[in-house]
């Protein structure tokens, strides 16, 4: 799979602007993405040491209804990436902390 399409987009929270310092980075990432192939895309999209990878899958949740129409959120599988300490920041997140 390519490194575009395991990381779909960066998830930015107060508890992911918090972590910025910590050299802690949130991804929402491809379902099917093992922890190997997520850390290979990170090193490879933004040239940087990845010391490890945590995943997590939120599960579907009920929306609030709308009149008649009622629905689920999507399910979503996140990537908390922790890089090591002599590696330099991702440029993207540095902007925002």
């Amino acid at each position: 799979m390519e490194a575009n399409k395991i990381i779909i987009k960066p998830l930015l929270s107060e508890k992911s602007y918090a972590d910025i310092a910590k050299k802690r980075y949130w991804f929402v990432v491809d379902k099917s993405a093992t922890k190997t192939q997520i850390k290979s895309a990170v090193q490879e999209l933004f040239s940087v040491d990845v010391e490890s990878v945590n995943t997590q899958i939120t599960s579907k949740k009920p929306k609030k209804r709308q009149g008649r129409t009622a629905g689920y959120t999507s399910s979503v599988k996140k990537a908390i990436v922790t890089l090591k300490k002599d590696s330099k920041p991702i440029a993207f997140f540095e902007s925002l902390s």
